[in-house]
């Protein structure tokens, strides 16, 4: 397979042609590639327009709607980031390429040593991978600059936008509870103040233990 090709075209088709108008968060897409993230028997569906299933519930994240993700976040070269649920990598190696450093959140061990192997032998080198609950997030390298889901959740948590910096900004898709429908979400950190504006519709699958739970509400 022309995997060079298939990333170009995914770049061009599905995401260039759909509102993503920051060229570094298109560049980083196009000079990161999907396939080494991947196992080698799914490596022919590293640029479907669409979530990749990775088993036991996880997913690759699609393309355009980490793209929408990253643009919203408007990621600076010298933020410290929190990237939420990458369970193979691949977006915490867009990331690195528009952060200082990124601290990738995941719940599932062997997830992590996978992805940490496939960033590795891409040469990736501010991304650190670190073990902890979804809602949670990783206070030890608080505040963050940067806080992104890379899957759906009911709510956010209160207690993680404390994470932020000042100026700090959260993206997250916000599971709406209808089959196949969500928003994406910003926060935004003012001082001790939280602004929170839905941005637009977008859709992925929900992250395990991040489903809607009585009492947990931004």
């Amino acid at each position: 397979m022309d995997y060079a090709g298939a990333r170009f075209n995914m770049v061009e088709n599905q995401i260039r042609t759909n509102k993503v108008h920051d060229l570094n968060v298109s560049g980083a897409i196009s000079s990161t590639p999907r396939e080494p993230f991947l196992p080698k028997s799914m490596r022919g569906f590293a640029y479907v327009d669409e979530d990749v299933s990775v088993g036991g519930g996880r997913f690759m994240i699609e393309p355009l709607v980490l793209a929408r993700l990253l643009q919203a976040a408007a990621v600076q070269s010298t933020d410290v980031v929190l990237a939420i649920g990458d369970a193979t990598g691949w977006a915490s190696a867009v990331l690195s390429k528009l952060a200082s450093t990124v601290v990738t959140l995941e719940t599932d061990v062997d997830l992590s040593a996978k992805a940490s192997q496939a960033l590795s032998d891409q040469g990736v080198d501010n991304v650190a991978y670190v073990g902890g609950s979804f809602a949670g997030g990783f206070a030890a390298q608080a505040p963050y600059n940067v806080i992104i889901f890379l899957g759906a959740v009911g709510e956010i948590p209160s207690g993680l936008c404390r994470q932020l910096s000042d100026g700090g900004r959260l993206v997250a898709v916000v599971d709406s509870g209808t089959r196949g429908a969500g928003k994406v979400v910003q926060v935004v950190r003012v001082g001790d103040t939280f602004g929170r504006r839905a941005l637009f519709d977008a859709a992925t699958p929900t992250l395990p233990g991040m489903a809607s739970k009585p009492g947990f509400i931004f």
